[in-house]
């Protein structure tokens, strides 16, 4: 196998007691506060909507949307210090090495608060950038920019959160996910209600108070690290080379490879543009249910991330495979769920997201495509999950590489013969193919195993 895929060697040191067994409720456990965590993600973006379309204009509500989903592709891009601090960590865990666990912390959170600064110091190109490929109108440039230009000194905790948040998931503690989540959001809105409604700050009252939730979340996180971080930046040898050579190459697969599936994506809507404003507007009405899809599904690549993590870590294939065995099965029991909650709720659900009439029923032409998507892309979740615990980070690019290829001839193939039909048609492909690429490196998982 190719170096740069294979785990760094541990230290192998057993643990002073028997590792946990591997059940349904450990799954469970692990997985549902992650899902009810994500739950509270468009509560908020909800609360912060209402917030402002109490001023009454227009303007302010399309300034915070606008600004929120800036930052969200931003930020998104980020995501791989969570994945790749989750993979490190539950292999350092599963090999007994406390000390190593809580460097690769040390080290995902130094990457992160650099990446922070760096974000906030470029902010106004990044903002000016931002308004060339989305352009609004000038009243709504001028609110978001404002909102902006204070969210972006978040950047250093959000992203430094990623870390803590990969950590907290590699030792099963998705409950203080949950807490640090509840907290967050919970003052993000009594602070925006008082800002916005009481102080009358209008929109930077909404980017402060989010700002001020997202410092509170870092710092709630920072207390539950306390006691693994407590004299780890002392250690010697915590920046080697070797070891920051091994989280940057970790990291930057995991970042080809989102760059990539971000892009798949951003390629549907411009494709969904091309056949007018009622296919986009319903398409992007549908893909609420993908993003509702993957909340409910991310507990359970989660779990097989801290499990497989610490299976391969031991160096323990039984245990591999009953962590794979487990965390699939309730992956796809969750699947099935929401798929039966999209063909009996979906239209229902259609009407919630749009009144216009003309855009409910395109939307209900399509919502077949939705039923099916949770089915059709579990094994894809579930094997990102398995990949990251495994830190098979190369495969997982290389086979991204492949099915956004396969993709893109999808793309070009399918929409001019089934016009919108055809466009979901190939993101369900890209979807299939994800699973299947990373399937065919699923022996690279069961050979970091070995002992």
């Amino acid at each position: 196998m190719p170096a740069d895929s294979v785990p760094d060697p541990v230290p192998v040191s057993v643990p002073a007691s028997p590792p946990a067994p591997l059940t349904d409720r450990r799954v469970l456990a692990i997985a549902l506060p992650i899902v009810l965590s994500n739950a509270t993600i468009p509560i908020l973006g909800a609360v912060n909507t209402g917030v402002v379309g109490q001023l009454g204009q227009a303007a302010p509500i399309g300034a915070v949307g606008l600004g929120a989903v800036i930052l969200a592709g931003i930020y998104w891009i980020f995501g791989f210090l969570r994945m790749g601090t989750s993979g490190l960590v539950a292999q350092a865990r599963g090999a007994g090495d406390e000390a190593e666990a809580a460097a690769h912390l040390a080290r995902a959170l130094v990457i992160g608060l650099v990446l922070g600064v760096t974000i906030t110091l470029v902010h106004a190109p990044l903002i000016a950038g931002a308004f060339a490929l989305a352009p609004a109108s000038a009243e709504v440039e001028r609110l978001a920019g404002q909102y902006l230009a204070i969210r972006f000194w978040g950047a250093p905790a959000t992203i430094a959160i990623y870390a803590i948040t990969g950590w907290l998931i590699a030792l099963e503690r998705t409950r203080a996910v949950l807490v640090q989540q509840l907290v967050m959001n919970g003052l993000n809105i009594i602070l925006s209600a008082w800002f916005v409604l009481g102080l009358g700050r209008g929109v930077p009252g909404v980017a402060v108070a989010t700002l001020i939730a997202e410092y509170a979340g870092l710092v709630i996180g920072l207390w539950f690290a306390r006691h693994a971080l407590a004299g780890v930046f002392g250690r010697a040898g915590l920046f080697a080379a070797e070891k920051m050579r091994r989280l940057l190459s970790v990291n930057g697969d995991i970042l080809i490879r989102s760059v990539l599936l971000q892009g798949s994506f951003t390629t549907f809507m411009f494709m969904a543009a091309g056949q007018g404003d009622q296919v986009l507007a319903a398409n992007q009405v549908l893909l609420q249910f993908l993003e509702i899809t993957a909340y409910g599904l991310d507990g359970f690549a989660f779990a097989a991330e801290a499990l497989v993590g610490q299976a391969v870590g031991a160096r323990r294939p039984g245990r591999l495979r009953a962590a794979v065995r487990i965390s699939v099965k309730w992956g796809v029991i969750g699947a099935v769920a929401i798929s039966a909650v999209f063909w009996l709720a979906g239209p229902a659900i259609i009407d919630m997201l749009t009144t216009a009439p003309g855009v409910r029923a395109e939307a209900r032409a399509y919502l077949p495509w939705l039923v099916a998507a949770p089915v059709i892309g579990i094994a894809s979740w579930m094997l990102d999950g398995i990949f990251i615990g495994a830190m098979r980070t190369r495969d997982m690019r290389n086979a991204m590489l492949i099915a956004v290829a396969a993709y893109g001839a999808l793309v070009l193939a399918l929409p001019p013969v089934l016009g919108n039909h055809g466009l979901w048609a190939a993101l369900m492909g890209l979807n299939l193919l994800r699973g299947l690429t990373l399937a065919r490196r699923y022996g690279s998982v069961r050979a970091a195993a070995q002992p």
